[in-house]
């Protein structure tokens, strides 16, 4: 993998910002602690290179190694499980042992793709980071998991879909490199959601119809008003907490969010893509990692998708992509789903709205 490194850690600044200022004195130290780190985090410079991969590897040869920080923040911290090695008794660890291979097992499955950067690429993961950090992110050479405050958010190794989103950060990074800014960066989330979910679907045999389409769902406490900190089919309805306050992604360009916060508001205007994904998976039916989700693929790895890329010129290539490899139908699916979330399509729709933001 080349390129500059960069942090993407699942936990939107806004919730940090909202038990700060909403949360006990236990949720505010946490969240006040997660997000210092958020803002000052600075990679390694050491990454981790093609030799871990060993020289014999066969194609599609998973190879994981986990580690547990026990709750300092000094990475990669001490190594506990490898490939193959029986269950280690240790809940974080073995979860995220098996998360990590039920990712790989997606991609190699029904993409073909051999890990993050398509040539065997080990997987790490750290369990246990810092005092309830309330986060995970993918550095650029390893996943990283804290075990949450206890109170609002559980140990982020219980979600299947957190770490397989932010596994697809590295997928991103090494085929598209989506600037994490503005809507090339809200694209960055809303493909790693996609892939999450899609990956969660992909393990419970679920149907399009058949899942709820909701990120992060496992990581909240039973104390907390909402199903999840994200939903695919309905932004702006995952959470409405006294604490965590209103889910505020919109669903439509009308309501597209302008802010210097978050990166351009990477997470917020996410659910405006997220929807029209959903719409794609429940119009074509069945399996949604077969149809919708091959599309979105394709449409990651073709080269003619800019690095800061907008909806408009994202979308433009999904009903191309749709086209060439499902036909006629599928690319109107396609279409129509953008046109019902705001975002019209480079050259048959001008919208100034959806193509002078990204």
């Amino acid at each position: 993998m080349s390129g500059q490194r960069h942090y993407l850690g699942f936990m939107p600044p806004y919730i940090l910002n909202r038990l700060i200022d909403h949360g006990s004195e236990w949720q505010r130290s946490r969240a006040l602690k997660t997000l210092t780190h958020v803002r000052q985090f600075l990679p390694a410079t050491a990454r981790q290179s093609q030799a871990s991969v060993a020289e014999a590897h066969q194609p599609g040869q998973l190879q994981r190694n986990i580690y547990d920080a026990q709750h300092l923040t000094v990475l990669p911290g001490a190594l506990v499980r490898v490939e193959g090695q029986r269950a280690s008794g240790d809940v974080a660890v073995d979860e995220a042992y098996d998360a990590l291979g039920a990712t790989h097992d997606f991609f190699w499955q029904v993409y073909g793709r051999d890990s993050i950067d398509n040539r065997g690429f080990a997987l790490a993961g750290t369990a246990h980071y810092g005092e309830g950090y309330e986060n995970a992110f993918w550095n650029g050479a390893q996943m990283v998991f804290g075990d949450g405050d206890g109170e609002v958010f559980q140990r982020f190794t219980r979600s299947l879909d957190v770490v397989a989103h932010e596994l697809t950060h590295g997928v991103i990074e090494s085929e598209a490199g989506l600037v994490y800014r503005n809507q090339s960066g809200a694209l960055n989330e809303s493909i790693s959601d996609v892939f999450g979910v899609l990956t969660r679907q992909y393990v419970l045999k679920q149907t399009a119809e058949q899942a709820d389409w909701l990120i992060g769902a496992d990581l909240l406490t039973d104390k907390v008003k909402g199903k999840g900190l994200r939903s695919m089919s309905h932004p702006g309805t995952a959470y409405d907490d006294p604490v965590l306050g209103k889910d505020p992604q919109p669903a439509h360009m009308d309501d597209f969010i302008n802010t210097q916060d978050d990166n351009g508001g990477v997470h917020l205007n996410s659910g405006i893509p997220n929807r029209a994904f959903y719409l794609v998976a429940i119009a074509l039916g069945g399996s949604a990692w077969e149809r919708a989700g091959q599309i979105w693929y394709d449409t990651l790895c073709d080269k003619n998708l800019d690095n800061d890329a907008n909806f408009q010129a994202f979308a433009t290539l999904t009903v191309q992509h749709a086209h060439q490899r499902f036909g006629t139908e599928a690319a109107d699916a396609v279409r129509k789903a953008w046109e019902e979330v705001g975002v019209g399509l480079a050259g048959e729709s001008p919208n100034e709205r959806t193509s002078g933001l990204g």
